[in-house]
């Protein structure tokens, strides 16, 4: 097999998707309201009862069906198309996806009988590099699924392989039994989740070249880019130590 046959079999814009269905699907994807939101409430109730017998297989369902996925690649993709709108959106709907999933499971927590932590909880607890290398290459995985026109089950094995949900649960558990190690790892966990799918996603979508949809002076591009730098260095920071102590 030659050279330029060997490019062709990794050639991924062959295969892309229309640059307005991309666009599209993304903007759809990062609003909570209706629908969306009675499923990731309905998963996070799930992947609590999941954390709480010390079930796998239940909270990997849990994953599977959880809509998390829409606004952190709205996150990513925006900042790489320096869309500020859509990034603003994507945003406020992450929020309000967070504070309802904090909400919800802190709430099963407070209810349920059960209050020991088990190994599922706590391995949610103790972030590290490795975490972070898993959610960079997830990202990319979820961001190249989404441009392509064979998207396949790639998003939900994401949502799996990062671990999106199970944190955001995790800290719930740390919010209402007052155990705020607990708290602050799993939260830390989900940020560092968050930071480098955006941060995946943000790479591919200037790697492909995907076309910046509204104007923007080179000084806003020096400002968004070195925010992104900086909130990327301050999250990976504490899992460095992590890793070392691990």
């Amino acid at each position: 097999m030659n050279i330029q046959r060997l490019s062709e079999k990794f050639n991924i814009k062959s295969e892309q998707e229309d640059f307005d269905i991309i666009h599209d699907t993304v903007e759809k994807g990062i609003y909570f309201k209706g629908t969306n939101l009675w499923i990731l409430i309905f998963a996070i109730v799930i992947a609590c009862v999941g954390l709480n017998v010390n079930s796998t297989a239940v909270v990997i369902g849990a994953m599977l069906i959880s809509p998390l996925m829409g606004p952190i690649l709205g996150v990513g993709y925006s900042l790489a198309t320096y869309d500020f709108r859509l990034l603003r959106r994507s945003l406020t709907n992450f929020g309000f996806a967070v504070g309802s999933s904090l909400a919800a499971s802190t709430l099963y927590f407070l209810a349920t009988p059960l209050s020991e932590a088990h190994s599922e909880l706590l391995a949610r607890t103790q972030p590290n590099i490795y975490d972070v290398v898993i959610a960079l290459v997830g990202g990319l995985a979820g961001i190249v699924a989404l441009s392509s026109k064979q998207k396949g089950n790639v998003i939900p094995g994401v949502a799996i392989a990062t671990a999106l949900m199970p944190p955001l649960c995790t800290a719930g558990y740390g919010l209402a039994t007052g155990t705020w190690n607990y708290f602050f790892g799993a939260f830390y966990l989900f940020t560092i989740n968050t930071v480098f799918i955006a941060v995946a996603t943000l790479m591919t979508v200037r790697f492909l070249n995907y076309p910046i949809w509204h104007g923007v002076d080179e000084s806003t591009k020096k400002i968004a880019n070195r925010w992104v730098s900086v909130i990327a260095t301050v999250t990976i920071l504490p899992s460095l130590y992590f890793s070392a102590t691990y």
